[in-house]
């Protein structure tokens, strides 16, 4: 590698750095997220344990979104934050542009990928506008999986889906299930929802409910309806950064307000056809 050569390998590190702060610049003002997800806060709020080796493939860069330690290093695009990073990066690149590196290696979790070993090779190949980059890939299975959307704060959410799912074994009881909720704590709701259920459920029928048989009569006959009745109405384009479930949340209580208000039961088709009339946004 010519000095030429590794001089123009400096002038690319120094062209991406420029990126990065004017990435971090537009996070202080948007306060929107461009940091990469350290793979053990993924590790441990997903319960990730025993991955299995997937072989070498082709990854898609705009998939990886973390790093095992590397992550405080370079911005969620890899972009380095550091001048103390430019000789080695620079070195990386000359490896690379005479095509002697070996792939790198990344952790797998759904669609999304953290770098085990390689953190400055991908750095590099997003400065050089590479599309993917060859890895040997061991994948964690989650009950809940990454998207390549997603940052800390979608993690947080996801952590409480897992720990719903833990706690209730709908994804076994119930397969098709897809409760997708966009606020931190919302996964607790539907757990007290669920106990409240049970205590009326054996009061009804005089003898103690199991937990099972609780979460599934929960949502067959109270989450589900709801869910129907939202469907049918077309309510959700109103709301476009909610999700049918937070709907659930929002007028399953609005439903217990009429209930208590008018001293009856209110169906599902009511409660949703009275929470437009009153909450939903209008235009």
């Amino acid at each position: 590698m010519t000095m030429a050569s590794h001089h123009d390998s400096l002038r690319d590190f120094d062209r991406v750095r420029r990126k990065a702060f004017i990435q971090s610049a537009l996070g202080l003002v948007t306060r929107q997220s461009f940091d990469l997800i350290p793979f053990e806060t993924a590790r441990r709020q997903l319960r990730l344990r025993n991955p299995h080796y997937r072989g070498l493939q082709e990854i898609s860069l705009d998939q990886i979104v973390g790093s095992v330690g590397r992550y405080l290093d370079f911005t969620r695009a890899f972009f380095p934050r550091s001048g103390k990073l430019r000789e080695r990066w620079a070195s990386v690149e000359d490896k690379v542009k005479a095509g002697g590196l070996p792939p790198i290696q990344l952790y797998q979790v759904g669609g999304a990928y953290f770098v085990r070993d390689g953190n400055h090779r991908v750095s590099v190949a997003r400065a050089q506008n590479a599309p993917a980059i060859e890895a040997y890939v061991w994948e964690y299975p989650s009950l809940v999986p990454l998207d390549p959307k997603d940052n800390l704060d979608t993690l947080l959410i996801k952590q409480g889906y897992v720990e719903f799912l833990e706690a209730t074994r709908l994804d076994k009881l119930r397969p098709e299930q897809d409760i997708q909720l966009t606020a931190p704590g919302r996964y607790w709701d539907l757990q007290a929802h669920i106990n409240a259920h049970a205590h009326f459920l054996g009061q009804e029928r005089g003898c103690e409910i199991s937990r099972e048989e609780a979460v599934t009569s929960w949502y067959d006959n109270a989450y589900q309806p709801i869910i129907r009745a939202i469907e049918r109405a077309g309510i959700l384009k109103q709301f476009p950064k909610r999700t049918e479930a937070d709907l659930y949340i929002w007028i399953s209580r609005w439903q217990l307000e009429l209930s208590q208000r008018y001293d009856d039961s209110v169906d599902p088709d009511a409660a949703v056809a009275d929470f437009i009339k009153r909450k939903a946004p209008k235009g």
